[in-house]
């Protein structure tokens, strides 16, 4: 009997031991990072939701800036109607000006354009962009529709 007990006294020693590492090992991930590493996927999702759809500011700088870049391109369009309109009537040292004015607004007017379709087509943005403007605008439209 008393072998019996011995054994039984080992083993609860034994037993004791392992589940003292085990407890061990998982303090240890978590005190060195592996809680990071494992609450991560969690913590990613929350932070993306809180940087975007938590924060006031972004989402009205971004829906502003949708309307501002659409109005640009609207801007531009018009001032170079504006200058053909006065290029017939104009010397021709006032042509050459009107010239290089619409060319330069023709580059600003594309750039906005792209500039509006890129942010359009970002992930974190695009939720932002009020339905009325269009998804996408085109650079070769002659006249640009900000609001339906």
């Amino acid at each position: 009997m008393g072998v019996a007990r011995e054994g039984v006294r080992v083993g609860k020693w034994i037993v004791g031991g392992i589940v003292a590492l085990a407890v061990l090992g998982v303090t240890a991930t978590f005190v060195f990072g592996g809680a990071g590493w494992i609450t991560a996927p969690f913590r990613g999702a929350a932070e993306e939701r809180e940087n975007t759809v938590g924060s006031g500011a972004f989402r009205q700088s971004t829906y502003q800036e949708f309307f501002d870049l659409c109005e640009a391109a609207q801007n531009a369009e018009g001032t170079i109607e504006a200058l053909r309109q006065e290029r017939g009537s104009a010397s021709a040292a006032r042509k050459a000006q009107i010239d290089q004015s619409v060319m330069a607004l023709t580059a600003s007017r594309t750039e906005s354009v792209n500039e509006y379709n890129s942010k359009a087509a970002q992930e974190h943005r695009a939720p932002f962009r009020d339905r009325d403007l269009p998804y996408r605008l085109d650079a070769d439209d002659a006249g640009t529709v900000c609001a339906k």
